[in-house]
């Protein structure tokens, strides 16, 4: 019998444009040693983040089976990717719908019979190599050349890599939550929690209307429908007790506040990035007074972030001047675009506009009338900011000040609960949320839309 032989696939993709000029790289790692075996990277025109990110993985699997052309099953991969999309559809938890994506998996998935490749969903920081080579693969695009392996200095900038244990791969974060699914159902004698909850679609459409808000994005959806899990089996035995769990160190921990009132909020108007940016209200600004001075007495808050909207740089700033800290801008929080409604009411953009709000309640990759931005968009966009400020703040708490749309998006992924999931959450002005990301992709939702501060 051959020996196994075991590598460690890094693939990444990007696009400057979403769609734009976008490139993929990979690079295939000895699993024993954590030596550099081969890279790949190309330039490949105009495409998105999606279809780069499977080019990507198609390369690294390509390039794992040439090494090694005659393994067979003696051949295993396993795959890193800081993609949850490619990592949870390849795994089979997560349906594909999108037509762009079908016959790249399935190209993806010819490659190595499937029982000799698993995945693993890494933070951006551990994907650090890959990242380089896409990168640099698009900056050769841009100056009208192709990316050369001896011109790379990728490997330079790649994280020190520690060799994967004999006992095989490292579980990824939806095993992890399978795991912890499975305990909870055995400890209570049910059946196992596989589907956390069933959303019905015609009450979820009802329920939008009503649920509109300050901003009417708590309408919405914050996923692709290509992003919605399937479902998932559990029939590992499940470990014995919590203490048995790995120790994965303290939690980026995200308090997420969303901003005060401002003159829109009572009036329940969309008011999303794309419009006046109005200040906060008196009543607003009351509440980021209290809102900081509840943050104060906990003394727990690390660090600061905000979106770059007036509103929430003002809530943020409350808290900052109380706290003694600084505010850092991040743009992915800002909330959505709603083109041609911003301003109006929910029943102004269903007289007006109605067979296209009916079209962007039933299709999170409907965009508003106008240009505005679609909900999926915003779902990438905070998604990649989520990414971001989990590799920068590990093991720390940060307040990060934003609006409905994007905390029920990270609320919903965190939850890894369909797009249509986000109908059911209620979002009050100056209210606090928790959610807390581990080191191993995990993520825990700890609060939702707590507003005991302001009482």
């Amino acid at each position: 019998m051959s020996a196994v032989r075991r590598l460690v696939v890094e693939a990444d993709g990007g696009s400057r444009g979403n769609p734009g000029p976008a490139g993929y790289g990979a690079v295939v790692i000895d699993a024993a040693t954590g030596e550099t075996l081969a890279e790949a990277a190309e330039y490949i025109g105009v495409a998105t983040n999606n279809v780069a990110e499977y080019r990507g993985l198609i390369a690294g699997l390509t390039a794992a089976k040439a090494l090694f052309p005659d393994a067979g099953t003696a051949l295993e991969v396993h795959v890193r990717m800081d993609s949850k999309l490619v990592v949870e559809q390849m795994s089979g938890r997560w349906k594909i719908k999108h037509p762009d994506m079908k016959p790249l998996a399935a190209r993806a998935a010819a490659i190595l019979p499937p029982s000799s490749v698993t995945y693993e969903w890494i933070p951006r920081a551990r994907n650090k190599h890959a990242d380089r080579l896409a990168n640099e693969a698009m900056d050769a695009g841009r100056d009208g050349r192709q990316w050369e392996a001896s011109a790379s200095t990728a490997e330079l900038d790649a994280p020190a890599r520690t060799p994967l244990p004999d006992r095989g791969p490292p579980g990824d974060a939806a095993a992890g939550a399978a795991k912890a699914r499975a305990a909870l159902a055995a400890a209570r004698g049910g059946p196992d929690a596989g589907t956390l909850f069933e959303v019905d679609a015609g009450a979820a459409a009802s329920g939008a209307g009503a649920g509109a808000g300050a901003t009417a994005s708590e309408a919405g959806a914050g996923a692709t429908a290509s992003e919605e899990p399937g479902p998932t089996d559990v029939t590992a035995t499940p470990q014995v007790g919590w203490a048995a769990a790995p120790d994965l160190g303290a939690p980026a921990t995200f308090v997420l506040l969303r901003h005060g009132e401002t003159l829109l909020t009572p009036e329940k108007r969309f008011s999303g990035s794309g419009g006046t940016d109005p200040e906060l209200s008196a009543v607003g600004r009351d509440q980021a007074a209290r809102a900081a001075a509840h943050f104060a007495a906990l003394g727990t808050v690390q660090e600061i972030v905000s979106s770059p909207l007036r509103r929430c740089r003002e809530t943020a700033a409350a808290v900052a001047d109380r706290l003694g800290l600084e505010v850092r801008i991040e743009d992915g929080l800002r909330e959505t675009d709603f083109g041609a409604w911003e301003g109006l009411t929910f029943g102004e953009v269903r007289e007006r506009y109605g067979d296209d709000l009916t079209t962007w309640l039933a299709d999170p990759e409907t965009a508003p009338t106008g240009g505005g931005e679609s909900f999926a968009e915003v779902a990438e966009r905070v998604a990649a900011a989520r990414d971001r400020l989990t590799a920068r703040y590990a093991g720390r708490t940060v307040l990060a000040v934003t609006h409905v749309t994007p905390i029920k998006t990270l609320v919903r992924l965190a939850l890894e609960a369909p797009a249509r999931a986000m109908f059911r959450m209620e979002l009050s002005a100056a209210s606090i949320s928790t959610v807390a990301y581990y080191g191993d992709g995990n993520a825990s939702v700890r609060l939702l839309n707590d507003t005991s501060h302001l009482r």
